[in-house]
């Protein structure tokens, strides 16, 4: 028996799993945003709402996701099960599909439109309930996840340290935007500081130049791996 796992929100809704959800992780394949589980049709169907779809045939890989979502609707539609390719499906074979998407590019790039969404779904770390209530297996499992959101946290973050002018600090304090305050402390050299923070990473390239005619030197930016609040 697996004790714990991480696998998308879709996958344990679709298999209706009596899982413990210990924590969401915010990624994807192509993007941070959650992948999409949603209701397809061409550019020109007359089909606006699932409504619409009473009595009609839709194709998916996600056949339980899909009638738990026309059974909420009160539709009643026949949903086969889609080995693949099921984008060119509509409309010759099917009048609507299923499908998953992040972006939507594909689907436009099909002359597809969507409907619905059904689900929107990012990882998820589940435990089985025997690890769960074991003491030292859950122990285990929360530093994992301790570790993977610190991890998914630092992903556009960096480090900043720099030295500067103690008569600039409150001008500098101003400028920069930070996930607490920043940390400063006394150089052994009279009336200079050292200042370290963390900001975002796209932030950094636009205040760096604006810290040094702040009279900043010394300015060093790091990657990070993990904050861990």
């Amino acid at each position: 028996f697996i004790d714990c796992g991480i696998t998308g929100l879709d996958w344990a809704y679709g298999h209706d799993v009596d899982l413990v959800d210990l924590a969401e992780l915010p990624y994807s394949r192509a993007s941070t945003r959650p992948t999409r589980w949603v209701l397809v049709v061409p550019e020109d169907s007359p089909i606006k709402t699932v409504q619409d779809l009473e009595g009609k045939h839709i194709a998916t890989e996600g056949i339980e996701i899909t009638k738990r979502y026309l059974a909420e609707k009160g539709v009643k539609a026949s949903v086969e099960f889609s080995w693949g390719a099921t984008e060119v499906k509509v409309p010759d074979l099917v009048d609507a599909i299923v499908d998953v998407t992040e972006t939507g590019s594909s689907l436009r790039a099909n002359k597809l439109r969507i409907v619905d969404e059904l689900l929107s779904s990012f990882p998820h770390f589940y435990s089985s309930k025997t690890a769960f209530d074991d003491e030292w297996k859950r122990g285990k499992m929360e530093r994992m996840v301790m570790m993977l959101k610190g991890a998914l946290e630092a992903r556009d973050k960096v480090g900043l340290k720099l030295n500067l002018p103690e008569a600039s600090l409150d001008a500098v304090l101003e400028r920069l935007p930070s996930l607490r305050r920043p940390t400063v402390s006394k150089l052994t050299e009279n009336g200079w500081l050292a200042l370290e923070t963390i900001i975002c990473e796209k932030v950094a390239r636009h205040i760096i130049p604006d810290l040094k005619e702040l009279g900043a030197e010394g300015i060093i930016e790091y990657p990070l791996n993990k904050i861990v609040s």
